[in-house]
């Protein structure tokens, strides 16, 4: 038993850029997790998105013939 097999191929740390350590993966160090984890959480990450129109009557409450 020698070489051990790495499943996933080694990239920088996305936060820091040093070598990301397995343990971690894909971060270096439970200190840049922490920083990702963070901005995750503030809202610092966000997926764009395009607003369309919706047509009438879609995705609006019925109304009651009622009142």
């Amino acid at each position: 038993m020698g070489e051990t097999i790495r499943l996933r191929p080694r990239r920088p740390c996305p936060i820091c850029g040093k070598p990301s350590q397995q343990r971690y993966h894909p971060f270096c160090s439970s200190r840049c997790a922490d920083i990702d984890l963070g901005r995750w959480l503030g809202g610092n990450y966000a997926i764009p998105a395009e607003e369309t129109e919706t047509p009438e009557g879609v995705g609006q409450p019925e109304k009651d013939e009622d009142s």
